[in-house]
């Protein structure tokens, strides 16, 4: 897996993706993360590379001649076209299902805007896709990149310890994460739910599956609508709430 970032602030990235654990993934060669320097391509001779927008308003635009042709040198290096992305808060929200479609392409390059974004001409010649990790607006595309650079490398092979380290987390399955205990046991006359200290692996995994449910249902209601049980998981999971004296989560509200 091959990830390019273009940007004007490489240091930047790079004081991210050197650490933790894609840090260590790019040490041992499971992910290949390169940043280029849009600024290294400009042909003024100031170094500049954005103007003034036609039209006239408030702030500058990066022009698309250092941007293309900063892609077409990673293209030529590359010995091929990765899909290209651009950030950008007009793009489609960036989602777990989306960052599972990206690991499985052989190479993408994330294109990092700044001041009031790049030239449409540039979108419309050489992106393939826009992203926005969020309806909000930060200064510039770096951090949405590395955001996206991260949640992509997580599931590529031999990154984390194992598939299921992704796999149980928050919005992979359209489920939250369930809520997650350490030692001690008891901190502060608050105690771990006895059932996690029961060593019983089939209730444990049980509680974790319900409580995913009802964490999504209080905090995420949107999630919760398109989440369904299989026939089966529903019985089993039903059987043990009766068994436990638990709530069904529909059922709690009513309870109270």
């Amino acid at each position: 897996m091959r990830i390019d970032l273009l940007t004007l602030f490489p240091a930047m990235c790079e004081a991210v993706l050197g650490e933790s654990i894609l840090g260590r993934a790019r040490a041992k060669g499971l992910v290949d993360v390169r940043t280029h320097n849009i600024r290294d391509y400009t042909l003024d001779r100031h170094g500049r590379v954005d103007d003034y927008p036609y039209g006239g308003g408030r702030g500058m635009v990066m022009g698309p001649q250092p941007i293309f042709d900063c892609f077409s040198a990673l293209c030529d290096e590359a010995g091929g076209r990765p899909h290209l992305i651009y950030l950008s808060p007009c793009g489609t929200t960036f989602t777990q299902q989306k960052a599972r479609e990206l690991a499985a392409r052989p190479h993408i390059a994330l294109l990092c805007g700044h001041y009031e974004g790049v030239d449409q001409r540039v979108l419309d010649c050489i992106v393939d896709e826009e992203i926005s990790v969020g309806d909000f607006v930060v200064t510039g595309g770096e951090l949405p990149a590395l955001l996206v650079a991260d949640a992509v490398c997580r599931m590529v092979d031999g990154v984390l310890p194992e598939q299921s380290c992704y796999e149980e987390e928050s919005h992979y399955g359209a489920l939250l994460e369930y809520p997650q205990y350490t030692r001690p046991p008891v901190w502060r006359e608050r105690e771990v739910p006895a059932v996690l200290l029961s060593g019983n692996h089939a209730k444990i995994a049980a509680w974790r599956r319900l409580e995913a449910m009802r964490r999504t249902r209080a905090r995420r209601p949107d999630l919760y609508a398109r989440f369904s049980l299989s026939p089966e998981e529903e019985k089993t999971l039903r059987r043990y709430c009766r068994r436990e004296g638990l709530p069904w989560p529909e059922e709690e509200e009513s309870e109270r």
